[in-house]
């Protein structure tokens, strides 16, 4: 466990905590950084656990799950926060099964030049997140007419909306207390050691 506050152990914690905790919980059956950190004020940790399965893993969502992660990483590349895209590229690679178009995608993002892997509707959701990632305050309607256009429903835009908020927030947080991934099992789908 790594930040620059207090994060409780389990073995610390009230039950109020605890309960908040098994909320937390991963796949693998442990609580990751980015939501220990928040251990100090269980509440902040319960809204943030809603947020994130809300905004990502959420099977109502109709963006591949390979895009949502994309498009994750990108913001995390775009605000340079170490600790989402540690464990959101491992999540966008691994559904994207493909190392070499992975390896490409990547590339691409870290060189921020989208357009040379991507086209249509994909382009136009990574640029989108760009904009509403660097220049909030520049956005206009024409941006999502520029999605619809791209042909992508009202439904999808929010989806793609909700994720890069998200990811805009988390890596503020992350990055304001210092959380690394010391002691996490980076990725949702890594395997259990």
């Amino acid at each position: 466990m790594s930040a620059w506050i207090k994060m409780i152990l389990d073995e610390e914690a009230d039950d109020a905590l605890l309960d908040t905790l098994k909320l937390a919980r991963t796949p693998h059956g442990t609580v990751d950084n980015v939501m220990r950190v928040h251990s100090l004020r269980p509440n902040t940790m319960r809204g943030h656990v809603v947020l994130y399965r809300a905004a990502l893993h959420d099977d109502a969502n109709t963006l591949p799950e390979w895009l949502q992660e994309t498009i994750s990483s990108y913001v995390s590349i775009l605000n340079d926060c170490p600790y989402s895209l540690a464990n959101h590229w491992a999540n966008a690679r691994h559904l994207i099964g493909d190392d070499a178009r992975a390896d490409a995608i990547e590339k691409a993002l870290q060189t921020r030049t989208p357009e040379t892997v991507f086209d249509g509707a994909e382009l136009a959701l990574l640029r989108y997140a760009e904009k509403l990632t660097r220049r909030p305050g520049a956005m206009v309607e024409a941006d999502v007419i520029a999605l619809r256009e791209a042909g992508l429903d009202d439904g999808q835009i929010l989806e793609a909306n909700q994720i890069i908020g998200y990811f805009n927030y988390v890596n503020r947080c992350l990055n304001g207390l210092g959380v690394t991934t010391d002691g996490d099992i980076v990725g949702y789908y890594a395997k259990d050691e």
